[in-house]
Order: structure tokens, then sequence, then C-alpha cells
């Protein structure tokens, strides 16, 4: 079978066509034929050695955590009957050296997730770290939300910074399904037709004069919880539109300096919150995987230019280009064809 794999950290270009044997799957694992491998930033900073420069764990490591395909086989401990089942799966990489950069993939049963009848593959390989990530952010608000979905969110006023990225764009949409009031923030009149697309109710050039402004009027109290991509960057407008019992949920950070207001956010009982999904609790990877098969069976969950989300496929051969395109911050989501 034809696989991507790196033996060193560094640019795109230690990343490497080879053939290799098909594996078989251990027991508590399934054989899948990998149809589609999404490319979240994840699996770049991973090539590049976690911005850290740690050593590669296994000799050779096939990249990219996400993806979507068939079962055709079975590991002792399995049921038989899940051959020929179409799943997509999550954390692929994690821990070990195959992801899903390559034809066939033994992995843990439980991370090979069965796919609703009808959702295409491109869908089901955008969907996993970006809407388990969006789900974890909107379920650690003050009041210890546990799952999403209608109902779930009545009432509550979120804002998503950068509506038009794959993780924003999930998160608008659980968000508006689950009946939150939905604000975000974007960088152009061009990402802003996206997040209108995802279902935002509210959209705001964060650049242009007056966001605050535009954020407070559309939730006069403040918001009650903020998906945030830049906090950095965010902080002062963040300060200016939190409500009182707010929470900052942070999935991304640009630099390891974070000052925030600590009398203001006493005062007011503000939550800082940082979120990744490896790290997450258990039960609450569990509960998103629930909440994310849901969400698929409702058709909340979309991707396209159409839905807010646009696709850039490359083949398997040129998967150095597809983690280029995410590095060099491709606007939609990166999915390799394998």
């Amino acid at each position: 079978m034809r696989a991507i794999v790196y033996r060193e950290t560094g640019d795109p270009d230690v990343l490497e066509l080879v053939d290799r044997p098909e594996p078989e799957a251990g027991p508590d694992e399934v054989l899948v034929r990998v149809a589609i491998s999404g490319v979240n930033p994840t699996d770049w900073k991973a090539r590049r050695g976690g911005g850290r420069g740690e050593p590669l764990r296994f000799p050779e490591i096939v990249p990219n955590q996400d993806g979507a395909g068939t079962v055709v086989g079975v590991g002792a401990g399995v049921d038989p009957g899940r051959v020929g089942e179409r799943v997509w799966l999550w954390e692929a990489a994690r821990n070990r050296a195959n992801g899903t950069a390559q034809e066939m993939i033994a992995i843990p049963a439980n991370q090979a997730v069965h796919l609703p009848e009808g959702i295409s593959f491109e869908l089901a390989a955008s969907i996993p770290i970006p809407a388990m990530t969006a789900h974890r952010c909107l379920t650690v608000g003050a009041e210890g939300t546990l799952s999403v979905g209608p109902g779930a969110l009545d009432g509550v006023d979120v804002l998503v910074a950068g509506g038009a990225g794959a993780v924003g764009h999930a998160t608008i949409e659980l968000a508006v399904w689950s009946g939150a009031t939905v604000i975000t923030t974007v960088s152009s009149s061009e990402k802003a037709v996206l997040a209108t697309a995802a279902g935002a109710h509210h959209v705001v050039n964060y650049r242009e004069p007056g966001a605050d402004a535009a954020i407070r009027q559309a939730a006069p109290d403040g918001v009650d919880l903020i998906v945030e991509v830049a906090p950095v960057a965010n902080a002062a407008l963040n300060a200016e539109v939190i409500g009182r019992n707010g929470t900052i949920a942070m999935y991304q950070v640009e630099t390891d300096d974070l000052t925030v207001d600590a009398d203001a956010g006493l005062a007011d009982n503000i939550r800082y919150q940082f979120v990744l999904v490896y790290t997450m609790p258990a039960p609450a990877k569990e509960r998103a995987i629930h909440d994310i098969t849901t969400a698929l069976e409702a058709g909340v969950l979309r991707v396209g230019e159409g839905a807010g989300l646009p696709l850039h496929h490359f083949p398997l051969e040129r998967t150095a280009d597809a983690h280029a395109a995410v590095e060099n911050d491709a606007v939609g989501k990166v999915l390799i064809d394998v």
C-alpha cells in the first residue's frame, strides 16, 4: 500500500511517499481502508516537532489525526459485523506511529466511529478535531453545560473568534443548533460571507472601528461564552465584551504570554479555560462523539463553499503541499484524497 511518512522533523518536504506492507488489525482494533485524510494545524506542528523541537517518538511516522473510510477487517474482540461499515476516524496519530495519510490503517475500534447513512467521506474527514474542539469549547461554560443539541444553549450569547476557520465553522453550527445567539468576528468581507453561510446571527469585522460596540449591541449584557482562537491579540476586545460569569474558552494561543485583568476577572467571575482535544477527559470525548454523530444525522454539520467552509483537495502524493496549505492559513478545510 501507499503511505506518507516522515523520519525527521522539519518543513513539508520531509514528507515522503513510500510503499509499505498492509497492516493487520490487532486485538480490539479495526482495519480501515482510508478514503480521505483530513489535515489540521496540529498535524504540521507535530511534523515540526511540536513547537519545541522534540525528537520523534518513532523511527517513522505517518501523519494526520483525522480521516474517513471503510472497515475491511477486525481484530480479536471486535464484532465481525463491522466489516463494510463506513466510519470517521479521530486521533489516529495520537501517541501512535500511524496516522491517516495512508491507504490502510489499523486503529482502536472506538476511534473508528459509525458514519450515518448519506454522509460523505469528505464531510466525515473534515469534522473530527474541529468539531470535537468546538464541542468542548461550548460545554466548559461557567454553568458546566455537558452536551450540545436542541435547547442546550437556549438564551446563551456566544462569540466565536475566527468564524471562517474550521473550528469556528463547527462552533457556529453546533451553537446555533443548540439554541445560542451566535456572534462571530472575521477579518474580511470574504470571510464574513463564509461565517454567514455557516449560520452566524451577527458577523463583525474586528479590523473595523467599533467592533466592541457592535458586539455589545448584539449582546447588551455581554457575551456568556467566547470561543477564542487568538486570545492574546483579542484580549482587549474580549475584556470589553465578556459578560459577568462569562467564560473564555481558548483552543489556540499565539504566544506563551497572555496577560489578563485579574481585578476585572475576579469582580465579574470570569473563567479562562484552555482547550486541547487530546488531553480532554475521556467522558467529554465520549459525549462529543455522541453529539457530533447526532449532529451529522440531523444535517447540522456541513462543508463546502455554500456551507461556509471551502474544501481544498490534494492527492496523497501531494501531502506536503496539503501540509503547506494549512501551515500558510488556507481558508477552508484541507483534505487528502487517499
